[in-house]
This record gives C-alpha cells, sequence and structure tokens, in this order.
C-alpha cells in the first residue's frame, strides 16, 4: 500500500509541477504592454486620406518591400484589394512592432491602421 501511495503522490506533485511551468510560460509571454490599446472612439479612418498613405510610405513604394512583385510576408500592398486581403497580417505585424522592418510607425500611424481594420477596413 506504501508504493501505491508513493505513486499516487509523486504523480501528483509531477502534475503540479507540469501545472506551474505551463502557468509560468503562457503568463511570461503574454503582452502585458497597455500601451498597445487602440483608441477608436470617434476616430473616423479613411484608407485613402489616412492608411495608404502610411502603408505606401513605409510597406510599399519607398521601403520596397512589398511593392511590385514582391513575395515577402503578404505580398504586394500597392492597392486597396492588396491591404484589404492582408488586414489580418497587417494588425498582427503592427500590434507586434514587428513591422515595418526599416524605421517604426508612430503611434498615431498605428492607430490610424488599427482603427480602419476594426472599423471595417473599408474602401473609403
Amino acid at each position: 500500500m506504501g508504493v501505491k501511495y508513493n505513486f499516487v503522490s509523486s504523480l501528483h506533485h509531477r502534475i503540479a509541477t507540469i501545472t506551474g511551468v505551463i502557468l509560468i510560460i503562457v503568463t511570461a509571454c503574454t503582452d502585458h504592454d497597455s500601451s498597445s490599446t487602440v483608441s477608436c472612439s470617434g476616430v473616423t479612418v479613411s484608407y485613402e486620406t489616412d492608411v495608404s498613405p502610411i502603408i505606401q510610405s513605409s510597406c510599399a513604394t519607398n521601403s520596397n518591400c512589398h511593392g511590385s512583385g514582391s513575395n515577402h510576408g503578404p505580398g504586394e500592398l500597392l492597392t486597396y484589394s492588396d491591404v484589404y486581403s492582408a488586414r489580418n497580417s497587417i494588425s498582427t505585424s503592427v500590434t507586434s512592432g514587428d513591422m515595418p522592418k526599416e524605421g517604426s510607425l508612430t503611434s498615431d500611424e498605428k492607430n490610424a491602421i488599427l482603427c480602419w481594420i476594426t472599423s471595417g477596413a473599408s474602401n473609403n
């Protein structure tokens, strides 16, 4: 009976340890930076006026990463259709700060892109 108790006790200890390690990993990998939150209240963002110039200057034309013939990430980001199709990838990359590779977007530029996507990514 003692051997069975030791085995069960050891098993419970291992499960508790593994659970603790997983909890630490998940907590450590969570973004706790509140500055990445987007405030879109009362903000109207236009693709043509606000988003397209940012994408063209930071992602496509001037940086040449997502210009004509690009196969980087979502590929070309030259037209509304290109950007709309890649909106989820763009949102993830902008939120994480992974893009653009050269330079960085201002908080206003990030907010404009993310608010445009959050509000439905209209072609306006």
